[in-house]
């Protein structure tokens, strides 16, 4: 330990001998592997492109990251890497690339004492997206944080299990993904003083799958010190993640797939096959990672205990059943609506189709899509009422509900009003990532936004000056509406009927 100690207090020596305060700021900083050459960018300095562990090919697919090999010249960490491979969707775009697992360090121009770090997990499924889509620029300079945002594998690279996968690592298969995760905040701890963060200061944080993802975090054994607080926007740490079960039948289901019995077959077959073999797949419960449901280890105590911001979007599901239906060309029907109601509720559909009649509704695929962001589940508000209810005796718990129905769209799709459904809220906090330009009144909401953001990466509690009020959550009447009109408590429980869903059972 005091070896580690002595380590990364050179480390930052370093990072501040190449930039002091009141020198001109450094684009040259020395990690714990060699030397990185980022740019200077506005008011803020880059880093793109840091490996954080050795490239996951050959024999190294399907093993836990290794330490990333060292160099003497500096890096050049002045452009992005190749993100990981995917399939088209919701993502860059596809890929077959395994060399992916790089972090992006972005900190303010000038850092005149220890900030605190950002650590962030991109959402898609954990199937696509890109740490490299997200510019953090509006956090780091409106809030005075570093950000770090981290690659993990993805599909069946990142989530793949099998018997012979667990027996050759003595351990649970199915989460090379998540343990890129947990490299990536190591990594954070040996390095942030050289870029000017404070390794004591870090908050994990996240969106629907990167949500997902912070929910495990916070459950995992193997996360003990690596961060302080967490945000999780759009997913229910209530939810169950895959079991050992279902696990090893979807990587049955791949290896039949692609023909092959054992690990060695597997390991030889081409990025692309395995992609499209894929019926999909998330972290694994059971191994040394996680060994409890997210769940049961809330319940049973068995967490980190840190502060949390946590909140879900006002019309999650719109998204969804826009994909499904409306944006293939195919709006849901009247009939089309009470069929899927009853195929999904069985005798008790007649209590929902009472609670949520069609007639009361812009259109079917709306009225759906709102008993479906209702209903308990992994995105729903109820389930995020679940959350904050099993958290708030452990940890202080800040809750939110983003309402802008006017956010600019990922997607368009004509006669459908898309609302605050998921994800619409990620461009208040990042540097446009899709849609049109705010009105003034989208951008006042964007620096609320991010000032609470910030906020609570500095101390815990998003209060801080200049912004409304935002209390502790104690019950369903303390979630803060984040929307145009009204900055202020609101109690979705209510909206989305969560009692009846409760005695629906």
């Amino acid at each position: 330990m005091k070896w580690r100690g002595l380590v990364l207090t050179t480390i930052g020596l370093l990072g501040l001998l190449a930039g002091p305060a009141n020198a001109a700021p450094a684009t040259r900083v020395f990690t714990d592997r060699g030397p990185v050459q980022g740019a200077m960018t506005g008011e803020v300095r880059s880093f793109q492109g840091i490996p954080f562990a050795k490239p996951p090919v050959g024999a190294l697919r399907w093993r836990a990251p290794q330490p990333a090999a060292r160099w003497r010249e500096p890096l050049d960490a002045t452009k992005p890497r190749e993100f990981c491979a995917q399939l088209p969707g919701f993502g860059p775009s596809e890929s077959v690339n395994e060399d992916c697992l790089y972090l992006n360090v972005t900190t303010p121009r000038r850092v005149n004492r220890p900030l605190p770090v950002i650590v962030w997990y991109h959402g898609g499924g954990f199937t696509s997206g890109a740490a490299t889509q997200y510019d953090p620029v509006k956090l780091v300079t409106q809030g005075n944080v570093i950000v770090v945002t981290v690659a993990y594998r993805l599909g069946p690279l990142g989530y793949l299990a099998t018997p012979g996968l667990t027996a050759e690592a003595g351990n649970q298969s199915g989460n090379y993904g998540f343990q890129d995760q947990l490299a990536g905040l190591r990594w954070v701890q040996r390095n942030a003083a050289a870029f000017g963060g404070n390794p004591g200061n870090v908050t994990i944080s996240g969106e629907s799958a990167g949500a997902a993802s912070v929910c495990d975090v916070i459950v995992s054994p193997l996360a003990k010190g690596l961060f302080q607080k967490a945000i999780g926007q759009s997913f229910s740490c209530v939810e169950e993640t895959t079991t050992p079960q279902q696990a090893y039948a979807a990587g049955a289901q791949l290896s039949s797939t692609v023909g092959c019995a054992d690990v060695a077959c597997l390991r030889g077959k081409p990025v692309k096959d395995l992609l499209t073999a894929w019926p999909g797949g998330a972290p694994v419960v059971g191994g040394r990672e996680l060994p409890l449901q997210p769940p049961d280890a809330i319940r049973q105590g068995k967490y980190h205990r840190v502060p949390l911001l946590w909140g879900s979007n006002l019309d999650e599901m719109r998204l969804f059943v826009g994909l499904t239906y409306d944006g293939a060309g195919k709006p849901v029907t009247v009939a089309q609506y009470e069929q899927v109601t009853r195929d999904t509720f069985g005798p008790a559909a007649d209590k929902v189709l009472a609670r949520y009649p069609v007639g009361n509704y812009a259109s079917p695929s709306i009225a759906l899509a709102t008993w479906q962001t209702d209903v308990p589940g992994h995105l729903s508000t109820c389930g995020h009422i679940n959350t904050y209810n099993l958290f708030k005796t452990g940890a202080p718990v800040y809750a939110y509900q983003f309402t802008d129905r006017t956010a600019p769209s990922i997607v368009d799709w004509p006669n459908f009003d898309e609302g605050a459904t998921h994800a619409f809220e990620l461009n208040y906090l990042w540097n446009r990532l899709f849609g049109q330009p705010f009105t003034p009144a989208q951008e006042a909401l964007s620096k609320n936004m991010v000032r609470y953001w910030t906020t609570f990466a500095h101390t815990g509690n998003p209060n801080g000056y200049g912004v409304p009020g935002w209390q502790r959550y104690k019950s369903e009447g303390d979630v803060q509406e984040l929307g145009l009109a009204r900055i202020a408590p609101k109690n979705p429980a209510l909206e989305s009927n969560c009692e009846f869903w409760a005695g629906l059972g």
